[in-house]
C-alpha cells in the first residue's frame, strides 16, 4: 500500500484583489501582445513598402545569338542578252557581332556568285564571278545604320538594325553575265554563297575573329542549275 509522506494539497497562490494591479490573466496577455506585436509591424512596414517577404529568383542568365548567314532563295533571268540574279538572303548578326557595331566596328559583309561549267571527268571550272561588298556601319551620333555598296558606292541610312539587314538581303535584278559568255552546248550552273568578311577586321580583331566561331558568320552554297530559256 502506497502513501504520501504528506497529505498536503496544492493550491493556486491568491492574489491580492488590488484594482491596480493586473490579473494573471490580463498580464498574460499584455505578454502575448508584446510577443507577436514586432512581427505584426514589420508585416505592415513590408506592405507598406511593397517589398516581397519572400526573395526573387536570380535571373536566368540568356543565351549569346550565334548569327546566322542564310541564301533562302535565288534565280537568274534573261533580259536583252544579259542574265541578271535576283535573290533573298537572311542575315542575322551574332552578339558579338552586334556588339562590336555598336562600338563603332564596320562589318563587311560580301556576297559571291558564280557560274560553274559541270565537267564529266574533271573538276568543274569557274566561268565568271562576282563578288559584291557591302560596309554596315552604325553611327552613335545620329543613332542611324549605314549600309555602303563598296562596287557602285552608294549609300543607305536606316533607323534600325532590321532594316539595314533587310536591305542587304534583298538582290533585284542584279546584272551578272552577258549571255554570249556562254556556249549553247553546254551545261552550267550557278551558286551563291554570303559571309562576314574577317580580312577587313582590324588587327587585334581579325585575330580573335580567327579563334571565334561567333565571328565564322557565312551560309553554305546555293546552288542552282543556269537555263537558257
Amino acid at each position: 500500500m502506497l502513501g504520501y509522506a504528506s497529505r498536503t494539497r496544492c493550491q493556486p497562490p491568491v492574489y491580492p484583489r488590488n484594482p491596480s494591479s493586473p490579473t494573471p490573466a490580463a498580464a498574460l496577455f499584455r505578454e502575448c501582445v508584446r510577443w507577436f506585436a514586432f512581427p505584426l509591424s514589420l508585416l505592415l512596414v513590408a506592405a507598406v513598402n511593397g517589398q516581397a517577404l519572400i526573395a526573387e529568383p536570380p535571373p536566368v542568365p540568356v543565351a549569346d545569338d550565334p548569327g546566322r548567314f542564310e541564301v533562302r532563295s535565288a534565280s537568274v533571268e534573261l533580259d536583252s542578252g544579259v542574265y541578271l540574279l535576283t535573290a533573298r538572303v537572311e542575315f542575322r548578326l551574332s552578339t558579338e557581332a552586334r556588339d562590336a557595331l555598336q562600338a563603332g566596328v564596320p562589318l563587311n559583309i560580301r556576297l559571291d556568285v558564280e557560274v560553274i561549267h559541270n565537267r564529266r571527268f574533271w573538276f568543274n571550272n569557274t566561268i565568271a564571278s562576282l563578288r559584291q561588298r557591302f560596309q554596315l556601319e552604325y553611327h552613335a551620333l545620329s543613332e542611324r545604320y549605314i549600309v555602303v555598296n563598296v562596287n557602285s558606292g552608294q549609300q543607305e541610312s536606316f533607323g534600325s538594325l532590321f532594316g539595314a539587314l533587310n536591305f542587304l538581303g534583298r538582290v533585284d535584278k542584279l546584272p551578272l553575265l552577258d549571255a554570249s559568255l556562254l556556249e549553247d552546248s553546254r551545261e552550267y550552273k550557278l551558286r551563291m554563297r554570303a559571309f562576314l568578311d574577317q580580312e577587313k577586321f582590324p588587327g587585334p580583331l581579325r585575330l580573335l575573329a580567327f579563334w571565334r566561331r561567333d565571328w565564322s558568320l557565312a551560309s553554305d552554297w546555293y546552288q542552282w542549275p543556269l537555263r537558257n530559256d
